[in-house]
């Protein structure tokens, strides 16, 4: 059977598409966190701009206290910690198959450090905050995130050159969130219920703290 690949080449809102007919027989294999050729607009919101407040409130409440290590140090100490995570986890989801914790496992830590971040830059998730239109449709669909990743990363490192960093680190968390929630929505994982779970699992880690 014949088939067409469609390769895009994105920057910024802009795509440009190329069409190829592929081998006859050819095999065509798709990273296991790839996305669907769909905008944002097109896709169903997964959570409320309630919703999102409310988790926010459960991660700040869990990180007060089972996490005083991190929120004892000062915000812009805890954002650098917090974009160290998110660069860990674009390597866990590079590394594919060799990795050896699950892709759902890294969805969720990664959705936990979101909503710590948007805590530590006083941060509304939902709340009106959308991201222009940037295009799915690419032929590696973890460079959405690792683009994100990176500008959260250029915001951190602004903050040792006292430059303007705060409107940069939250465009970039919110597309970190959108990706993440994206990619929960096309595994059918349960963010809320994933997240409850590994809360519980870094509870128990504090032995020493009364329930």
């Amino acid at each position: 059977m014949n088939l067409t690949i469609m390769f895009s080449i994105c920057s910024g809102d802009e795509c440009v598409e190329w069409a190829f007919p592929s081998v006859s027989g050819a095999k065509i294999s798709s990273d296991s966190y790839a996305l669907p050729a769909r905008s944002q607009s097109e896709k169903a919101t997964m959570f409320s701009d309630e919703d999102f407040l409310q988790l926010q409130k459960d991660q700040y409440a869990h990180d007060v206290r089972h996490h005083s290590d991190i929120t004892s140090l000062h915000k812009t100490e805890r954002l650098k910690h917090y974009g160290l995570h998110f660069a860990k986890y674009v390597g866990r989801l590079a590394r594919e198959a060799e990795e050896s914790k699950p892709i759902e496992r890294t969805l969720v830590d990664a959705f936990l450090i979101s909503l710590s971040a948007a805590n530590t830059l006083h941060q509304r998730l939902g709340d009106g905050e959308r991201s222009p239109q940037r295009s799915r449709r690419q032929v590696d669909p973890l460079r959405t995130l690792a683009d994100a990743v990176g500008r959260f990363a250029d915001a951190c490192e602004k903050i040792d050159h006292l430059e303007e960093f705060v409107a940069l680190a939250r465009r970039a968390n919110v597309d970190v969130m959108h990706w993440i929630v994206d990619a929960a929505d096309e595994r059918s994982l349960d963010l809320v219920s994933a997240a409850t779970d590994r809360r519980k699992e870094l509870k128990a880690r504090c032995f020493y703290l009364d329930n």
